[in-house]
């Protein structure tokens, strides 16, 4: 039985209890909980997505009050982001001003789409056959599901929320269930917006129950993804086997090539960055710094001491560089890793739990030196602040390791030389390619995703978002 201040599913409009609910405590501080959130059933999908199938027409004709609805919703968003952030920092553990930046991210994603909803591109072509006109529209496409990560409660949904709405589709969405609180205001929000019933359904709960009743519901018109390598591959894989169109981002081993002429007091406070901030829990994080031997000294002692001054704390607390990791589990993968790192040979400089003043899931930052790129800890994703560090003999090996790799999201070049950047950013096996910038910072008006097993489908973000969450049709007329 569940307490009367439990957080509900959204369903139809209607605020809907589960078969339960789950305790969503503080990373900081494991005493705080968050509340209890509603585990939902798969009945609750089946009712969550035969109500957006009933509101999807009505909402895919209206052009002026999706642009409305998502306008206001990011004005509310914007107007509350100190609150917001607070709490998104509470339940998944990234700074305060990680937090806050993140919220306001998410209201910049509806205010963008908001506009984008009378922009929808289409043509008009004479036809090859006299007296024949010829219209190509994008259509919605129906009812979409999403199924988004913890490491960015609220920026992942809102970038996969709001161009599913913009574009006239309904929407089932399933977050995270380390991080409900997140996307659970969220979707106040839009219900304030005034988000018509049935357009938006919030369904929280575990992912073998939620998520895969979502999956496999035949009632779907498309899936967005976002999340671990094998449960995308998953998947993909069932959504092949029905023909449902399906985006899927999951994991990066990303590289940073630092050349012997790179300017050190610019770029290492990005590689900082790019290794450690939001506690590596980024899929776009450098895992990987791939460094020319004639720097390689000046920059591992560098790196070293900018690495061990990171103050590492409670979210919530001002002078906290470095939060904790979001979970016991997750802190216990990592860990496994530096112990890895030290078997495969690489020596380890920090990667110890930390025992603060309050009870959390706290580590130092890691960097595995004198790494190789065969290494596991080089080649798999760790999804935490631990960093390799890598020789390269020159940039065109430096070129080689990055791109040996079965992932393929993001990749950045430290150097002064205009030729190894252009170089780089033509041949850099990556969706995203940063010129001495982290490779973790993106813009909201701009493709965003990868190749090889990075990626899956088309783009997220940006004008691009229409390729995945429309249809095209060709229509003939005669005159």
């Amino acid at each position: 039985m569940q307490h009367a201040d439990v957080k509900r599913n959204l369903i139809d409009g209607v605020w809907s209890t589960g078969v339960g609910a789950t305790d969503n405590r503080n990373p900081s501080d494991l005493e705080h909980s968050l509340g209890q959130f509603a585990q939902g059933t798969a009945a609750d999908v089946d009712a969550a997505v035969a109500a957006a199938r009933r509101a999807q027409p009505a909402w895919g004709r209206a052009l002026q009050l999706r642009a409305d609805v998502l306008e206001r919703a990011g004005r509310l968003i914007e107007a509350r982001r100190d609150v917001l952030g607070r709490l998104l920092s509470a339940e998944e553990g990234k700074t305060l001003a990680e937090g806050v930046g993140e919220v306001n991210r998410a209201a910049q994603l509806f205010k963008f789409f908001a506009g984008e909803v009378l922009r929808t591109p289409g043509e008009a072509l004479d036809s090859v056959r006299p007296g024949v006109d010829v219209e190509i529209r994008r259509q919605p496409l129906g009812v979409v599901g999403l199924i988004t990560p913890w490491n960015f409660p609220i920026a992942i949904p809102a970038w996969k929320i709001a161009p599913a709405l913009a574009y006239g589709n309904a929407v089932v969405i399933k977050p995270a269930d380390l991080t409900p609180a997140s996307v659970h205001a969220l979707a106040e929000i839009l219900v304030e917006a005034g988000v018509p019933a049935g357009v938006f359904n919030l369904v929280m709960g575990r992912g073998r129950v939620v998520g895969e009743a979502l999956v496999d519901h035949p009632g779907l018109s498309a899936l967005s993804f976002t999340g671990s390598v094998d449960v995308g591959r998953g998947l993909i894989a069932k959504a092949a086997a029905r023909q449902l169109k399906v985006q899927a981002e999951m994991g990066g081993k990303n590289p940073m090539i630092i050349l012997n002429d790179a300017d050190l007091d610019a770029v290492l406070p990005q590689c900082v960055n790019a290794a450690f901030y939001s506690t590596g829990q980024r899929c776009t994080a450098a895992s990987r710094f791939i460094v020319e031997r004639g720097i390689l000294a000046q920059f591992t002692e560098r790196m070293t001491q900018a690495m061990q001054a990171l103050r590492v704390g409670h979210a919530l607390e001002s002078a906290t560089q470095i939060g904790p990791v979001v979970s016991e589990a997750q802190l216990a993968n990592n860990q496994r890793y530096v112990d890895l790192a030290r078997q495969e040979g690489a020596t380890v400089v920090g990667g110890e739990r930390l025992e603060l003043a309050t009870r959390g899931y706290y580590m130092r930052p890691a960097l595995f030196l004198e790494a190789t790129n065969t290494m596991r800890t080089s080649r798999e994703e760790i999804f935490g602040p631990c960093a390799s560090v890598i020789a390269a003999d020159d940039f065109e090996h430096a070129l080689a390791l990055a791109n040996d790799t079965a992932f393929g999201l993001s990749a950045g070049i430290c150097t002064r030389s205009l030729k190894y950047a252009r170089e780089f950013t033509h041949r850099a096996e990556a969706g995203l390619v940063m010129v001495n910038l982290a490779t973790a910072g993106v813009d909201y008006h701009v493709p965003f995703g990868g190749r090889k097993g990075s990626s899956y489908g088309a783009r997220e973000q940006g004008r691009y978002a229409v390729e995945f969450y429309t249809t095209v049709k060709t229509a003939y007329t005669a005159y």
